[in-house]
């Protein structure tokens, strides 16, 4: 999925339309998340996601990027991004992560969170995996921590890698970042979830991006699957995947796919996001 070009900074009131698609991909993968269980097809889940967006006035964005039909990507296992929902049916002990995304009069959101599916015949599975994703998770608040402070938008990034590498032996892809996001889904500038070298773009108001750390219990290394967009890893380990998309404004951030603004995620970080006024 390719990076569209337009002007990166957005306007107070671009920034006010951004709010409802972000919301709405909220609530569709709040939706889904009540759905997951052992027994239900990663279709049935594109469904529901589906039915939620298109109630509340907005398209699935995803359903725009040429060559996609679905409305989610759902991904199992070692399956990193980009999974293609169907008839594959979820087993007790699986991490299935789910990405969704949502177009309301021409703006967007995006936005990715893993699960994990307990399995009380084994506990070490679901304890590994959970791990993992509670690592993907915090890496996340800690990239949209660092970028309500940040100067330039490579802090970000370096703020991903940090975490990660805190918590222990993870691998974090290279190959897949986050993006900045608005008329299209996926607009420059690229957002790296681990340090770069050379000059980033300033992080100052009209800023909107999504941050989106995909990690592994592994290789960092990956291969699309025979349907052209599966990607996993190719030692088979693990993978976690979790995006919010965030504006920058005149007085601070706000997480416009968090229904709170991302005030319980960033609280331990000592941020508190303010609203777009």
């Amino acid at each position: 999925m390719g990076l569209r070009r337009p002007g990166i900074y957005k306007s107070r009131d671009e920034m006010r339309s951004m709010v409802r698609p972000g919301l709405l991909t909220a609530e569709s993968l709040d939706a889904v998340a009540a759905a997951i269980r052992p027994g239900v097809t990663t279709r049935e889940l594109d469904a529901i996601a589906e039915a939620v967006i298109r109630a509340g006035g907005g398209v699935p964005n995803f359903m725009l990027v040429p060559g996609y039909r679905h409305t989610i990507c759902a991904s199992v296992n070692d399956e990193v991004v980009h999974g293609m929902p169907g008839d594959r049916v979820l087993r007790a002990g699986d991490m299935v992560s789910i990405d969704s995304g949502a177009e309301v009069v021409g703006w967007n959101g995006d936005s990715a969170r893993t699960f994990v599916i307990d399995d009380p015949s084994r506990p070490d599975v679901v304890a590994s995996r959970r791990r993992l994703n509670d690592v993907t998770e915090q890496a996340l608040w800690h990239g949209i921590a660092a970028l309500a402070t940040a100067r330039r938008l490579d802090e970000v990034g370096g703020a991903i890698e940090d975490h990660v590498e805190s918590q222990g032996r993870f691998g974090i892809i290279e190959d897949y970042t986050g993006h900045g996001i608005g008329r299209s889904m996926h607009e420059d500038p690229p957002v790296f979830n681990y340090r770069v070298s050379g000059r980033s773009p300033s992080v100052k108001p009209g800023l909107v991006v999504a941050i989106e750390p995909m990690i592994t219990s592994g290789t960092i290394d990956t291969v699309t699957g025979a349907d052209e967009w599966t990607v996993s890893t190719v030692d088979a380990s693990d993978a976690a995947h979790w995006e919010h998309s965030i504006a920058v404004h005149d007085d601070g951030i706000w997480v416009l796919t968090a229904a709170d603004g991302g005030a319980a995620g960033l609280a331990p970080l000592g941020i508190r996001p303010v609203p777009i006024a």
